[in-house]
């Protein structure tokens, strides 16, 4: 049977436990779990020290995902956002592959010639991810965001965030339809809402699990996976363990999806 690459954002392990260990702390956790990709999460960085974190990493023979909540394109304005060289800057000092952000305000105005001219020539690729805002986590934007990059020879991927399009009412199938042939990086979890009536981030049902397994045989079997959903227990390195082995046969052919 395949085993196909699990990644884990650092976010999984939430807020707390991550600002108190660190984020290059987690490294060697990922490896002895099967993962061979890890996320790193700006928003959770107390001090960075990108030294220490693309060492950790380097050590661990991870690939590096380094995840912003930086907005692409900012309302009325036609360049990228003013922070992305000193993003990408920073994802590169980490050894990253890849730098994750969500699309911000794409509109007629956005000048993609001029993200081109921010890309060229960097070792890092840009990946888009579809994020729970009204205005980059909804199918058209995407659609049409992409589509133009591409006719442009922009060198941009996408992340496909399966969870994050029930924030906007966005239909998953329909979404990977339209948006599947740009995917790069596939973003993990369940949804469901809480007594309050927010959508929260949960850990994925059988159900969610079989629909996770349909969605990657159609976006591709080999894309690389990524946890992002809550993993929470007093051995966390099982725990951990028994979640990756899950994800990594999602998307083989004639498998029963089981929740280990």
């Amino acid at each position: 049977m395949n085993l196909h690459p699990v990644s884990i954002s650092l976010s999984s392990f939430g807020a707390d436990y991550v600002r108190a260990h660190g984020q290059a702390s987690l490294a060697a956790l990922l490896r002895n779990a099967g993962a061979s990709h890890i996320e790193l999460r700006e928003e959770l960085f107390t001090d960075l020290d990108m030294v220490s974190l693309q060492q950790a990493v380097a050590a661990q023979a991870l690939t590096c995902v380094y995840s912003s909540p930086l907005e692409l394109w900012q309302p009325g304005t036609p360049a990228p956002n003013p922070q992305l060289l000193a993003t990408l800057a920073r994802a590169k000092a980490c050894g990253a592959l890849w730098l994750k952000v969500s699309l911000g305000f794409y509109s007629a105005l956005s000048d993609l010639s001029l993200l081109a001219e921010c890309l060229r020539d960097q070792p890092v690729q840009l990946l888009i991810e579809n994020d729970q805002t009204a205005q980059g986590g909804r199918i058209d934007p995407l659609v049409r965001f992409f589509g133009q990059a591409r006719e442009r020879q922009v060198p941009v991927g996408m992340t496909f965030d399966i969870g994050n399009w029930q924030w906007q009412a966005q239909s998953v199938s329909s979404a990977a339809l339209q948006l599947g042939a740009y995917v790069r990086y596939v973003h993990c979890k369940g949804v469901t809402r809480s007594v309050t009536g927010k959508l929260v981030a949960t850990p994925p049902t059988a159900a969610d699990l079989h629909q996770w397994d349909q969605l990657l045989k159609r976006l591709g079997p080999d894309l690389v996976r990524a946890i992002e959903y809550p993993l929470q227990a007093d051995d966390l390195a099982h725990l951990t363990q028994q979640h990756v082995a899950v994800m990594a046969r999602l998307g083989n052919p004639q498998r029963e999806v089981a929740h280990g």
